[in-house]
C-alpha cells in the first residue's frame, strides 16, 4: 500500500510542483503551490460539479422524501426502498459526495507529505524523475516569512475562509415540523446538530490544524476553501441559468 501510494501519489505531486517552481517568477514556493493547489482542484472539478448537481437535486426532491417518510413512516425499510427508487428515477447518485471526498483522499494526503516531508527548500533525490529540472534557487519566502515556519496570523486566514466555504457551500438543515404530532426523529436532529457543528466547529478545528504546521499548508487550505467558494457560485449560476431555460420550453 505504501509503495502504491508513494509511486501513485506523493512522486507524481513531488516533482510536478518541483517542475512548477522552475517556472514561477522568482523561484517562489507559495506561489507555485496556489498555482498547484488551483491545478489539482481544476482536475477534479468534474467530479465536484457532479456533487455539487447532486445536492441540487436532493433540495429539489425533498417534498417528495418528505411524502415517502410520512406515508411509511411505520416501515423504516420500504421507506428506504422507496426513497432509492426515487433517486433511481430522478437518477440522482446519493453517494456522489461521497465518491468525490473518497477519490480526494489519497490526493490530499498526498499533498500534505509533500509540503510536509518533502524536504523543501532541499531536494528529496531519490523521488525526483529523471526528467525532472532542479531549480538552482528555491525561495521559501511569503511577506518575509518562510513558508516553511508556523504562523498563526494565516492560521486565523485559514479559519476565516474555512467558516465562508462551510456558510456558502453546505445546505442549511431546516428544522423539520412535527408530522402527526409526533416530534421530529433523531436521525433528522442528528442531521441538523451535524451541519451546525461542521460549520460553527470545523473552522475553529482547522485554526488548530494550520497553526501546527508550517505556512505552506495553511496557504495550500486557503487557496482550497476560495476555489471552493468559487466554484461553488460559478456552478450555482449555470445550474439556476439551466432551470431558467427549461422553465421557458
Amino acid at each position: 500500500m505504501a509503495f502504491l501510494f508513494h509511486n501513485f501519489f506523493y512522486a507524481p505531486l513531488y516533482n510536478g510542483l518541483i517542475l512548477f517552481i522552475n517556472f514561477i517568477p522568482f523561484h517562489s514556493v507559495a506561489i507555485a503551490v496556489v498555482l498547484f493547489t488551483c491545478i489539482i482542484k481544476i482536475i477534479i472539478f468534474p467530479l465536484s460539479v457532479q456533487s455539487i448537481r447532486t445536492q441540487f437535486e436532493m433540495k429539489r426532491i425533498e417534498p417528495e422524501i418528505n411524502e415517502i417518510k410520512t406515508k411509511y413512516k411505520d416501515d423504516k425499510k420500504l421507506q428506504a426502498e422507496k426513497t432509492m427508487e426515487l433517486y433511481k428515477e430522478k437518477k440522482i447518485n446519493p453517494f456522489a459526495g461521497i465518491i468525490l471526498m473518497l477519490i480526494q483522499l489519497p490526493i490530499l494526503i498526498a499533498l500534505y507529505w509533500v509540503f510536509l516531508k518533502g524536504g523543501l527548500p532541499h531536494i528529496d533525490q531519490t523521488t525526483i524523475y529523471s526528467f525532472t529540472k532542479i531549480p538552482s534557487i528555491i525561495n521559501m519566502n511569503l511577506f518575509g516569512i518562510s513558508v516553511a515556519d508556523k504562523s498563526v496570523v494565516f492560521a486565523i486566514l485559514v479559519a476565516i475562509t474555512q467558516f465562508l466555504q462551510m456558510q456558502i457551500t453546505m445546505p442549511s438543515v431546516k428544522k423539520k415540523p412535527a408530522v402527526d404530532g409526533k416530534k421530529p426523529g433523531f436521525g433528522d436532529e442528528l442531521a441538523k446538530s451535524m451541519s451546525v457543528q461542521m460549520k460553527y466547529v470545523m473552522p475553529i478545528i482547522m485554526f488548530f490544524i494550520a497553526k501546527s504546521f508550517p505556512l505552506v499548508v495553511s496557504l495550500y487550505l486557503i487557496t482550497s476553501s476560495l476555489f471552493a467558494i468559487g466554484q461553488e457560485y460559478y456552478i450555482r449560476g449555470k445550474y439556476k441559468k439551466e432551470d431558467a431555460q427549461v422553465a421557458k420550453i
